[in-house]
């Protein structure tokens, strides 16, 4: 990595497991202090600190939230700024959660929770985190979407609607923040090996999808996190893009 992003903090939301906990192992192996939040897999999130700590000795601190709660995130930006460490120069918006299933049997609740998720979260963390970006003159912003935010995909009406949001807000984002070097980008991830897939997707169903991707297989949540740090390490020139890792599919 280079030296102008070395121990820089990172954050990293829904980091309890699957693309999350993939990308906190792979910017803690190369050396980064973390901070890492989720809302319901805290024993995980505390499981994986130990993990990171133990194995690589970098900072770790660990916040359980709804981050689609506004005094929430607040909340925990005013714990990091008081706690030494600083706050964020690196945030990876990852937290994100589906709903499968017709639009027509979605409750109005449903819908608000998925939005709140996976993209009020983000809005409220780049809110806290970009003013003391633009002080230092630094920063990179990260945020996870999906395919079905380029394209759609039946019975995911909500998921893929909020992240094509997600793709808008990154383009929109980035092209304010360019003028002070600090890139905004996104990875439109295809389908990943993650609880969030097999949780709703039986084995069969899985392999159905994996013989219509020309690379023949499912990503692994791994492959997300070497992109992410790439991305990371890049010239802050590539900004506002919404790079697609799908294996070929969409």
């Amino acid at each position: 990595m280079p030296t102008d992003n070395e121990k820089k903090n990172v954050l990293i939301t829904g980091a309890s497991r699957g693309i999350g906990a993939a990308i906190a192992k792979a910017f803690a192996r190369e050396g980064y202090p973390l901070y890492l939040c989720c809302k319901n897999n805290i024993e995980k999130l505390y499981n994986l600190r130990n993990e990171i700590t133990d194995k690589y000795g970098v900072s770790c601190t660990c916040f359980s939230l709804d981050l689609g709660k506004e005094d929430e995130v607040n909340t925990m930006f005013r714990s990091m700024s008081e706690n030494g460490q600083g706050l964020p120069q690196i945030v990876i918006n990852n937290a994100g959660i589906a709903y499968y299933g017709l639009l027509t049997d979605m409750s109005s609740e449903e819908w608000h929770n998925v939005m709140s998720t996976n993209l009020d979260s983000i809005f409220y963390i780049c809110k806290n985190a970009v003013p003391d970006m633009v002080r230092n003159g630094s920063g990179r912003i990260l945020n996870i979407s999906s395919v079905w935010g380029n394209v759609g995909a039946s019975c995911e009406v909500a998921y893929s609607a909020s992240k094509g949001a997600v793709n808008s807000f990154t383009k929109a984002l980035a092209k304010e923040l360019a003028p002070s070097r600090i890139p905004v980008n996104a990875i439109a991830c295809g389908m990943v090996n993650t609880e969030m897939n097999t949780m709703h997707l039986s084995e069969e169903e899985i392999q159905e999808i994996a013989a219509d991707i020309p690379a023949d297989r499912i990503c692994e949540p791994e492959e997300v996190a070497e992109l992410a740090l790439k991305i990371i390490d890049a010239p802050d020139y590539l900004t506002g893009q919404i790079i697609t890792m799908d294996g070929g599919w969409i």
